[in-house]
């Protein structure tokens, strides 16, 4: 963004004015969304970042908020060098799935599987959560292989049940509360409540950046909580929030 409020492009990254104190940051793909956003956390982790209020990644966007000068925020985005994320850096969090949805038949018709394979296929790749939106607790998880991107359904749902895992287009999720919607229903998470907390300091289990995990129900075992471990939750209804 130049100082008289117009765009400031640089090779795949455009950076926009939103409103006076905030900063609109569009990539091309989701990828490199992810890319930017861990970027622009690493820098604020490190001190270099100027002050900012809030950090709201979206499929293809990252806006900054809460900025005192998004014109020399600007200039500043224009010239980082930003990394690709790495695979294998970040928590993971593993989703316990009973792969018995509405939808699993359809889906294995599409991978050109059989529906008892669907489960192995889907919990064989990590997730990243690349941005939240929808419903409290709702994570957009990327990491399914284009070859196994399914559409949306032709007719939505008026009510998906907390608790199903579904995918749509690029994206894996798990619907953390009962809402009208039109992804393909492959599983369930036995007991959604960890998915959002409010009662908890982190509201959302499932945060921009976190890796997922899904492992089929039974099979998840806590092995703790430090940088690059996994952690199981919702195994069943005696798993509490």
């Amino acid at each position: 963004m130049t100082d008289d409020g117009r765009t400031a492009p640089t090779g795949s990254l455009t950076a926009r004015p939103a409103g006076r104190r905030a900063l609109l940051v569009e990539l091309p793909d989701a990828e490199r969304t992810a890319a930017f956003h861990a970027e622009v956390l690493r820098r604020r982790a490190a001190g270099t970042l100027p002050p900012v209020e809030e950090i709201v990644p979206g499929a293809r966007t990252v806006l900054l908020d809460g900025v005192p000068d998004p014109a020399a925020l600007a200039r500043r985005v224009t010239d980082w060098e930003v990394p690709p994320v790495a695979d294998d850096t970040g928590d993971v969090v593993e989703i316990p799935v009973r792969y018995d949805g509405p939808d699993l038949a359809d889906v294995a018709a599409r991978w050109g599987v059989g529906p008892d394979e669907v489960g192995a296929l889907h919990g064989s790749h990590t997730y990243r959560v690349a941005f939240c939106g929808f419903a409290p607790g709702f994570g957009y998880l990327t990491g399914l292989p284009p070859h196994l991107h399914v559409p949306r359904r032709s007719t939505p749902r008026t009510r998906v049940p907390a608790g199903a895992v579904a995918l749509a287009g690029p994206y894996s999720a798990v619907y953390p509360r009962a809402t009208p919607g039109g992804w393909q229903l492959i599983g369930t998470m036995p007991d959604p409540r960890p998915l959002w907390d409010p009662a908890r300091e982190r509201a959302a289990l499932l945060t921009p950046g976190t890796r997922v995990r899904f492992v089929t129900a039974g099979g998840a075992t806590p092995v703790g909580t430090a940088t690059g471990s996994a952690a199981a939750v919702g195994a069943g209804p005696e798993a509490g929030a």
